[in-house]
């Protein structure tokens, strides 16, 4: 996603106590990063604006969630979102870390240590010229960097709205080694309950395009 400038961004990040910038300093030890190190650990990946990180942070107060990022004019907006998500709803939050990192090298922030149990990718770029698929969230050597960090049994929840990208991945996750325990091709009229509904989600959806869906086990 392409997201214009923003010169506060930055200036408040850095104010930011639940902002940590690409530090490989956590690496093993990112249970320890959040007040309660005993709660499921969730990371999504490519988290964009964090609208569904700061909704699953507010819903689910019993499990740490970190929102990775590449760009920090897209987490500064994540980090508006959050606080003002929270306090709409009269609560404080000590379960959500927004993360400036290049999920592309995700082993250089996470080892086998950190036993993640859950992987949200939500409308990634599909990346559908041939020689780009590489660059995919949902690409084998992308999966084999998340076999690395997901604890056993652990899980991935991929959503997008794009046909291609989501049969391609359908091999993907077969090819690595991990069993689709459940998936739809129009999750919005499916029997799946729970799901929180993203900012792209919620324009694909007007614009008439079925999202596809899909829960891969370790």
């Amino acid at each position: 996603m392409r997201i214009r400038k923003k010169k506060w961004a930055r200036p408040e990040l850095d104010k930011c106590n639940y902002f940590i910038d690409g530090s490989e300093a956590l690496k093993g030890t990112w249970h320890s990063a959040f007040a309660d190190n005993s709660r499921p650990l969730y990371l999504e990946v490519g988290c964009g604006k964090c609208f569904f990180a700061a909704q699953h942070a507010l819903k689910y107060p019993d499990i740490n969630i970190i929102a990775a990022d590449i760009k920090e004019d897209m987490l500064g907006v994540g980090r508006r979102t959050a606080e003002q998500l929270f306090s709409e709803n009269g609560k404080e939050h000590d379960n959500l870390i927004l993360l400036r990192a290049n999920v592309a090298n995700l082993t250089t922030y996470f080892s086998p240590e950190d036993s993640v149990d859950r992987i949200y990718i939500n409308f990634c770029n599909p990346w559908n010229r041939g020689k780009h698929n590489k660059r995919r969230l949902t690409h084998p050597r992308q999966l084999a960097q998340y076999k690395t960090i997901l604890k056993q049994g652990g899980e991935i929840r991929f959503k997008t709205d794009d046909d291609e990208l989501f049969e391609d991945s359908v091999e993907y996750f077969t090819s690595e080694g991990f069993e689709i325990s459940y998936i739809t091709r129009d999750l919005h009229n499916s029997d799946f309950e729970g799901n929180l509904v993203t900012e792209h989600e919620k324009m694909f959806t007007e614009e008439g395009k079925t999202i596809k869906f899909l829960i891969a086990h370790l």
